[in-house]
């Protein structure tokens, strides 16, 4: 089903209708910060019950923890302060039945995604959402140390998450 203008402008006006928006501060709360994947059943903000800016949610390919992804959190964290951001919680996002495993087929541009060299894609677990989000919860700890970092995965199947990766402190709950 195709959703044309007309539709959207009127789910529009029923959002501004609730004025949920209002007194929101810019930059939103940067204290949780999600990474999910573009997939339009894995939506974090739905996935994980976010109400509107309490988050700052980015999307790609996978729900990645890339090169392009960290100068992004980058520039973001220069919206606040004008300084890096620090301290909060950064959730990384994988799921099952990743789109992501189909570019594998695609190594040329999954290489340039990731900026390596094509022989280093086995390096990022592109088939297995599991061991793809502890690569990217490494990574994140290692490129942003001042936030706790945790790694979930979403089975879009019976729509839970697990976590895979707890932040350091905190408990482990399934």
């Amino acid at each position: 089903m195709t959703i044309y203008t007309p539709e959207l402008v009127q789910r529009n006006a029923a959002f501004a209708a609730g004025g949920a928006f209002t007194s929101l501060p810019f930059p939103t709360n940067p204290a949780l910060r999600v990474i999910g994947c573009v997939d339009s059943r894995v939506d974090p903000s739905d996935v994980l019950r976010l109400k509107l800016g309490e988050a700052v949610v980015m999307r790609n390919i996978g729900g990645r923890v890339t090169p392009e992804t960290l100068r992004s959190w980058a520039l973001l964290g220069r919206l606040g302060a004008g300084q890096s951001p620090s301290g909060g919680h950064l959730a990384i996002l994988h799921h099952t039945d990743c789109g992501i495993r189909r570019l594998a087929g695609y190594p040329e541009q999954l290489a340039a995604f990731f900026e390596i060299p094509v022989a280093d894609l086995g390096s990022k677990a592109v088939q297995d959402p599991y061991a793809s989000v502890q690569i990217d919860v490494d990574v994140a700890r290692h490129r942003l140390p001042n936030l706790l970092v945790s790694g979930l995965v979403y089975d879009v199947d019976t729509g839970l998450i697990e976590v895979v990766v707890p932040a350091t402190t905190e408990q482990r709950h399934v």
